[in-house]
């Protein structure tokens, strides 16, 4: 499956670059609004990834990337807004902020396995967006009301919108962590990582030193996740702490269950899922009213729900997984 994945970020880099330059030709297809939902499909999938370097391939099981979903967020958006710090500059920030959180919550959060962690993870995903809204901190972080930015233009006078940049700006952060990504799992860390998920007790036996990997995998899963929130800063122009509830870090692990655990092309397929469920849900239920006459009501999590539920029992490796051995099997069938 790794080969599977490999290929990913260079189809996608070649489908993402012709995207914007359609739209000239198909101005309703390709329009501002649908690159910016591009966009967040591709903040999405960063976000995912981020969780899925920590749970899918090191084992720890995690329900509060949301929070560092917003730690990220906020860190942009107060250096734009307070410091006029340039919008790209803010996304390495984030990084680094976010890393050094992760790594200090992995710190306390190594004596905790399996539901113990998951429940503090948890707490932090509760605990977060209230502390966003203390009034002492209302001075740096627009307390209830948020901070409201604006969306950066093109660099070097280039003729694009700043939908269209700011997608090429998400698409190539993208990539280059995806590629970091595969790399880091390719290599003896990575596999140092992979070895404590599926055998914690032979890794220590070993000589890995689990503590290490455990913490610093926590703060490079978190910088991945701050990444995202900085990006979505960027691109929404908006920030405040009821848009990073506990419904968020669900979204993150609805998406990784989704898209396939253990799979760097799944976290892609992930971040796409969320974002397109979450779209569609009014779509979806104006259609069932109007159009079929049905009396139901559909919300997000209501279509989450059902389709979680489907994929689960029809492809319990995921959406990667199932496309992979059905690929395999063809591939079977052909040889």
């Amino acid at each position: 499956m790794a080969s599977f994945s490999k290929k990913w970020p260079w189809i996608l880099a070649v489908l993402g670059l012709l995207i914007p330059l359609l739209q000239p030709v198909m101005p309703d297809i390709v329009s501002d609004y649908r690159l910016f939902l591009v966009s967040t499909m591709i903040i999405a999938a960063i976000a995912v990834l981020g969780l899925n370097l920590l749970t899918g391939f090191n084992g720890q099981f995690s329900l509060g990337h949301g929070a560092f979903y917003a730690v990220g967020a906020y860190t942009a958006a107060v250096l734009m807004d307070k410091l006029n710090v340039p919008y790209w500059a803010t996304v390495p920030a984030a990084a680094i902020v976010c890393f050094m959180f992760g790594y200090l919550f992995g710190l306390p959060a190594l004596k905790l396995e399996g539901h113990y962690l998951a429940l503090a993870t948890f707490a932090l995903a509760l605990a977060v967006p209230q502390i966003l809204k203390y009034k002492w901190l209302e001075g740096v972080t627009g307390g209830v009301q948020g901070i409201v930015l604006l969306k950066p233009e093109p660099p070097f006078g280039l003729p694009l919108s700043e939908d269209q940049w700011l997608f090429y700006f998400c698409f190539i952060t993208m990539i280059v962590l995806y590629w970091a990504a595969a790399n880091l799992l390719d290599s003896r860390s990575g596999r140092a990582m992979m070895a404590i998920r599926d055998q914690y007790m032979a890794a220590d036996t070993m000589g890995i030193d689990t503590a290490l990997y455990k913490t610093v995998t926590f703060g490079i899963s978190a910088a991945y996740t701050g990444i995202a929130g900085a990006l979505s800063a960027s691109a929404i122009a908006f920030v405040a702490p009821d848009s990073f509830n506990i419904f968020l870090s669900i979204k993150f692990l609805i998406g990784l269950v989704v898209g396939g655990i253990g799979s760097l092309a799944g976290s892609v397929i992930g971040g796409i899922f969320y974002v397109l469920v979450d779209n569609s849900a009014q779509s979806l239920t104006q259609f069932i009213r109007n159009d079929l006459g049905l009396p139901f009501d559909l919300s997000a999590y209501t279509v989450f729900g059902v389709l979680l539920i489907a994929i689960i029992y029809l492809m319990p490796m995921g959406i990667a997984g199932g496309v992979y051995l059905a690929w395999r099997k063809l591939r079977g069938v052909r040889g």
